[in-house]
């Protein structure tokens, strides 16, 4: 599989959100390139960490399952949101984290965010999620995403104004 940008990809970047001191450095949003690979299957593994320590599996079981979802997810992505940015985040000048936000006409929805451990809880987020709300309100159109009722980032998101709109059997939005 050969990751990059997409067709559209992310805008010609790369490209500091944030304000000022929030967080305590620089977050840069980057398309998504081919040089990525391991480190977004990194990533998502480490999403999944906790999920998957009580199974009892293997290394080598636990990084195959994982190779297969993220490609799934990331087949999944591309072929239904085509135009969506697939950005790679960089904190601290080192890749933190990944970024996907599609929009049209009608609303801006992120689609996927995920940090790395260390960047979790320090503003990161908030930045990334800051950065789409002001893009968004900029064109008039409102943000909406998903999340799993249990994610602690839950309470980011209302904390930056989200309001559940409806409550699936998986995920609310």
């Amino acid at each position: 599989m050969t990751l990059d940008a997409g067709p559209t990809g992310g805008a010609a970047r790369p490209r500091t959100v944030g304000q000022a001191g929030e967080p305590p450095a620089p977050v840069v949003l980057r398309p998504v390139g081919a040089a990525d690979e391991s480190f977004l299957r990194s990533l998502y593994a480490s999403t999944r960490a906790a999920e998957f320590a009580a199974l009892g599996w293997t290394d080598g079981q636990r990084r195959a399952f994982c190779d297969s979802q993220f490609d799934l997810r990331d087949a999944h992505y591309r072929r239904v949101y085509p135009r969506a940015s697939a950005d790679v985040v960089e904190w601290r000048g080192e890749p933190a984290g990944r970024f996907w936000v599609d929009r049209d006409d009608t609303r801006s929805e992120v689609l996927d965010i995920a940090l790395v451990p260390a960047a979790r809880g320090q503003g990161v987020g908030a930045a990334l999620l800051r950065d789409a709300q002001a893009s968004a309100a900029a064109a008039g159109l409102p943000v909406v995403l998903s999340v799993e009722p249990a994610n602690p980032a839950a309470h980011l998101y209302a904390r930056l104004g989200f309001v559940r709109a409806a409550a699936g059997d998986v995920h609310h939005q």
